[in-house]
C-alpha cells in the first residue's frame, strides 16, 4: 500500500501537478493583467470595512481568517525546511515566484466561488469549487468527485498530519504524552467544528491574526538579529536560483508549458 501511495505521490507531484499549477498561475497572471500586482494596495483598503457581515453569511475578514487557517500549517515551516534541504537556497526564490503566481490563481478561484455561491434552506451561503464545477462547467459529477476527495483529504489525511506534528512537537519540547495531546486536539476541534460555519469563522477571526502576527514578529526578530548578513543571504538566494541546475529546471518547465 505504501508503494502505491508513493508511486501516486511521485507521479502527481513530480510529473503533473507542479507544472500544471505553474502553468495555470502564469495563464491567470497574464490573462488578468497581473492583477496581483496592480491591485495589491487595494487589498488594504478592502480590509478597512471587512468586519461587516449580513445575517446570511460571514464577514470578509472572517472568510480571510478561515482561509488562512486552512492554508497556514505544517507545510509553511517543515515544508520550507525540506525545500531548502533538497533544493538549496535558490529554492526560496522559486517559492517566492510560485507564491506570486498563485495569487492570480487564488483570485480566480475566489471570484468563481462568489459568482456561483447559493443560499441553503437555512439562509446561509454555500459555495466553492464543487459549486462552480456543477453550475459553471455543468459537470455535477466532477463536483461530487471533488467533494468526496476533499472529505477524505481533510477528514482523514491533512488533519492527521497536523495533529501528529503538534503531538510530536509537544512531546519533544515538553514531554507531553502524544495520546493525551491528540485527545485534547480532537475535543477542541469538535467543539469548534460542530458549532457550524459561524463558530469556525469566529474562532479563526480570534486565533489567526495572533498566529500571523507572532509568525511575522518571530521572522523579523530573527532577521534583525542577523541584519548584517541579510544582503549576503539575498545575494546567495538569487545566485543559487539562477545556477546551472536551476536554469536547466526552468528550461524544462518552459518546454513542458508550451501549448
Amino acid at each position: 500500500m505504501t508503494d502505491v501511495i508513493n508511486l501516486m505521490n511521485d507521479l502527481l507531484w513530480g510529473s503533473i501537478l507542479v507544472y500544471l499549477l505553474v502553468g495555470v498561475g502564469i495563464y491567470f497572471t497574464v490573462r488578468l493583467g497581473f492583477i496581483q500586482f496592480r491591485h495589491f494596495g487595494h487589498m488594504f483598503s478592502v480590509l478597512k470595512n471587512s468586519r461587516k457581515a449580513d445575517t446570511a453569511g460571514i464577514s470578509s475578514f472572517q472568510a480571510l481568517c478561515t482561509s488562512l487557517a486552512a492554508r497556514v500549517g505544517t507545510g509553511n515551516m517543515a515544508g520550507v525546511a525540506v525545500a531548502l534541504t533538497a533544493g538549496g537556497p535558490g529554492a526560496i526564490f522559486w517559492m517566492w515566484l510560485i507564491a506570486m503566481l498563485g495569487m492570480a490563481t487564488s483570485f480566480a478561484e475566489s471570484t468563481l466561488a462568489q459568482l456561483y455561491k447559493t443560499k441553503d434552506d437555512d439562509g446561509n451561503y454555500r459555495g466553492g469549487p464543487a459549486y462552480y464545477m456543477e453550475k459553471g462547467l455543468g459537470m455535477r459529477w466532477m463536483g461530487v468527485l471533488f467533494s468526496i476527495f476533499l472529505i477524505i483529504a481533510f477528514g482523514l489525511v491533512f488533519n492527521a498530519v497536523q495533529a501528529n506534528a503538534i503531538a510530536n512537537a509537544m512531546n519533544t519540547a515538553f514531554g507531553f504524552d502524544p495520546m493525551i495531546v491528540g485527545v485534547v486536539i480532537v475535543l477542541i476541534s469538535a467543539f469548534v467544528i460542530f458549532g457550524g460555519v459561524r463558530k469556525i469563522a469566529r474562532t479563526a477571526e480570534l486565533i489567526v491574526p495572533v498566529m500571523a502576527l507572532a509568525y511575522l514578529v518571530l521572522a523579523f526578530v530573527v532577521m534583525f538579529m542577523n541584519i548584517e548578513k541579510v544582503p549576503e543571504v539575498l545575494a546567495y538566494i538569487f545566485k543559487s536560483a539562477f545556477g546551472l541546475q536551476e536554469a536547466a529546471l526552468v528550461v524544462l518547465v518552459t518546454q513542458l508549458l508550451k501549448p
